[in-house]
């Protein structure tokens, strides 16, 4: 969930203007925004978010405040837009439905307590009725079901912890700072896990795997890059016992092959293996620290935004 949109709506209510949430609820073809996505316009025309990358934000603007004179909350569909005609229209090629509705500072305002909490949940939200309610603790698909209710995921920062002080742990730290995300970097080497070596890290945690508790859950990003069996192999056990939400292990072939090895003598099961991206990161041909971490936070993107499957773990030797 972006901050700024809780934010304005906050802001809002407190000048006791309205304001009005859009929200993505489906898309077809190469539209520029996912579902869930936001943007909120007030009354006095602050906005913040997007749903469509600026094709249709107008557009949207202007229903806001038409609800805000008494219209009806609804749907609205956006098509590919007719080059020759004035209309508003998606120039990508893509279709999205936006669902446009008044702003309910109260319900905004108690994800906003849930979410300080470090605390998460599923909004729903029935497009026919414009009936809401918030679950907290439940983690499902972000879709639009059958029956017209949105579903969608509300969280705060990608939690992305990093086993490994090591150089391209900083650049990935630095690259998750632009992203927005939570990152916190666990290394028991006092002279390596230093706020020197790591400024851009936003926590730093001098400990073991084992000795770190709940810190990571199924939200949870998972990196080792130590290159250190000692440390690797009990972060990807326990990111593969708490079914993390993407486990990378940096390693040449015959180090995936070790740590796999030493996994199975675990108990864990080939599926569990092939949740592993290892070697982390995208093939973008880089091997310096800095390019190392861009393709492993290329990676990242990728997999927690539904662009692809983890890959599959090769078979162990």
């Amino acid at each position: 969930m972006q901050q700024e949109v809780l934010d304005l709506i906050e802001a809002a209510a407190a000048a006791g203007e309205q304001a009005a949430v859009a929200t993505v609820v489906s898309t077809i073809r190469s539209a520029p925004r996912q579902p869930g996505s936001k943007f909120v316009v007030t009354e006095s025309g602050r906005m913040v978010g997007s749903v469509s990358g600026g094709c249709v934000e107008a557009d949207v603007a202007t229903r806001a405040q038409e609800l805000f004179s008494g219209a009806n909350a609804g749907v609205v569909h956006y098509g590919v837009a007719d080059s020759d005609a004035w209309e508003v229209g998606l120039s990508c090629g893509g279709e999205i439905d936006v669902y446009l509705e008044k702003a309910d500072p109260a319900l905004w305002a108690a994800i906003q307590v849930v979410l300080n909490e470090d605390g998460y949940g599923m909004l729903y939200t029935d497009t026919a009725t414009g009936e809401k309610r918030f679950e907290r603790g439940v983690l499902e698909a972000t879709e639009l079901r059958e029956d017209g209710v949105f579903a969608e995921v509300v969280e705060g920062p990608l939690r992305v912890v990093i086993f490994g002080a090591a150089e391209a742990a900083e650049h990935l730290c630095a690259y998750g700072k632009q992203l927005g995300w939570r990152t916190t970097v666990v290394d028991p080497r006092p002279a390596l896990a230093t706020p020197e070596r790591l400024p851009s890290a936003g926590s730093i945690v001098k400990s073991w795997p084992e000795e770190l508790g709940d810190i990571v859950d199924e939200r949870t990003v998972v990196v080792t890059l130590s290159h250190e069996e000692r440390l690797d192999i009990p972060a990807v056990a326990s990111a593969l016992r708490a079914n993390a939400r993407y486990v990378g292990a940096i390693g040449a072939k015959k180090t995936q092959e070790r740590r796999r090895a030493a996994l199975l003598e675990q108990g864990f099961s080939a599926d569990d293996l092939a949740r592993i991206n290892g070697p982390a990161g995208l093939d973008l041909g880089g091997r310096q620290p800095s390019q190392i971490a861009l393709a492993i936070a290329a990676e990242i993107v990728q997999v927690t935004s539904g662009g692809a499957r983890r890959k599959p773990a090769p078979t162990a030797a």
